[in-house]
């Protein structure tokens, strides 16, 4: 892993900053998954953003969910956090440990690179874990980081690892013992029913975060009129840039054509974005 000196940590006013985007009408919180991508997507004009494990996976040429290291992981949070003005949240999957303490500690570590917020997931290996574990976890991170410096989104995987009964109920369950643990936002990936989202934005007394694009389709604007108060896009930017790689490869390799370079910024625009 390269090493790189840790930058400060972040303000007060940039986790207030952050928090006060999930009390307004809904916000779109696009994922980035290196310094590069981070960098362009605040010149459009986002005012926050989140970081994808999936996408930093892939970046490194690794599957999600599993063989990227904690040290790892944070070292990419750290070089997005320092390449951005606006504020950061980092998507801990797990937490990156076996303990409430490694998630405590991992939280800890995250702050200390300047992040304002994170992801924790209920779920490790794709297994749901109880929910007195998970709250437990839950506390440790607040602890590492009390509310008001930073803005602790608790994910719900109900819907997506499995659960004998109503997912919706036991999502709404989950989603009040993490309230009481600390939890600022709750997350809930893989709902794909619009009645199901509004249910769960009615139902659970804090922002609800949703991830587009992972399984459904449904538009930004419209999460937002069934309650959603935060929009996440996950892994999806990385695949579709992922995806626009692997186009312009075999068209390169079989036609020799450059017609994915249509539309394509010109090498002084690109230097231009990243220039100091």
């Amino acid at each position: 892993m390269t090493a790189h000196a840790p930058a400060e940590p972040a303000p007060r006013d940039a986790a207030t900053a952050f928090l006060a985007l999930h009390s307004g009408h809904g916000f779109v919180l696009p994922n980035a998954w290196d310094a590069g991508s981070a960098r362009v997507l605040e010149q459009v004009g986002f005012p926050a953003i989140a970081t994808t494990s999936a996408g930093i996976a892939w970046a490194a040429g690794l599957p999600d969910g599993g063989p990227m290291s904690r040290d790892e992981m944070l070292d990419a949070v750290s070089r997005i956090v320092a390449a951005v003005h606006v504020p950061v949240t980092a998507d801990l999957e797990s937490g990156y440990g076996d303990t409430p303490g490694d998630v405590g500690a991992t939280v800890a570590r995250v702050v200390q690179v300047g992040a304002v917020g994170c992801n924790i997931e209920d779920a490790v290996d794709g297994v749901l874990l109880d929910v007195d574990t998970a709250v437990a976890r839950l506390e440790a991170a607040r602890a590492a980081a009390p509310k008001g410096s930073f803005v602790l989104n608790a994910r719900i995987d109900t819907y997506v690892s499995g659960v004998d009964g109503d997912p919706f109920d036991e999502a709404v369950d989950r989603a009040l013992r993490y309230i009481h643990a600390g939890a600022d936002c709750i997350f809930v990936p893989g709902v794909v029913e619009t009645d199901a989202i509004r249910r769960l934005a009615t139902a659970i007394p804090a922002p609800l975060n949703i991830v587009a694009g992972l399984a459904n389709n449904v538009d930004t604007l419209t999460l937002f009129s069934l309650g959603v108060a935060r929009v996440s896009l996950g892994g999806g930017l990385a695949r579709a840039a992922l995806s626009l790689v692997e186009r312009a490869g075999r068209e390169l390799r079989l036609s020799g054509t450059l017609g994915f370079l249509d539309g394509a910024a010109s090498y002084a625009e690109i230097q231009r974005r990243f220039g100091t």
